[in-house]
């Protein structure tokens, strides 16, 4: 979670002059790079990684297609929250709950639960 923090913050810089949404989302990719980069993981591997790339494709398409910042961040954030959840299917490959190996299906990964949990907290923060 630190790295992708740190990765957004100094892609954000200073937002004192405001920020275009394709700022946020390029600050979002950021982030995701960062994660990856340190940790190795990919989507699949049951990490992080497989709720927080997937809130990056759809903000980016969302924005793409027109939607506002708030609406796309709502609609990346519920993708986020299904990917989430469907890491309760996978086995992790890498990190903190790979020793769980087969014991861990059934539950989904708590980074990517908490991150999506995050990103929906966020939701009623943001404006148009």
């Amino acid at each position: 979670m630190g790295a992708w923090l740190k990765a957004v913050g100094l892609s954000l810089g200073d937002p004192s002059s405001g920020l275009a949404p394709t700022d946020v989302a390029a600050a979002m990719a950021a982030g995701a790079d960062a994660v990856m980069t340190l940790g190795k993981a990919r989507v699949g591997d049951k990490t992080m990684v497989d709720s927080l790339v997937p809130f990056v494709e759809t903000l980016s398409t969302e924005l793409a297609k027109g939607s506002q910042l708030k609406k796309a961040w709502q609609r990346a954030s519920d993708k986020a929250t299904q990917a989430a959840a469907e890491t309760s299917k996978l086995s992790p490959k890498i990190g903190r709950a790979r020793p769980l190996a087969e014991r861990s299906i059934g539950t989904p990964d708590a980074g990517a639960t908490s991150l999506a949990l995050m990103f929906h907290a966020v939701t009623h923060h943001l404006t148009d």
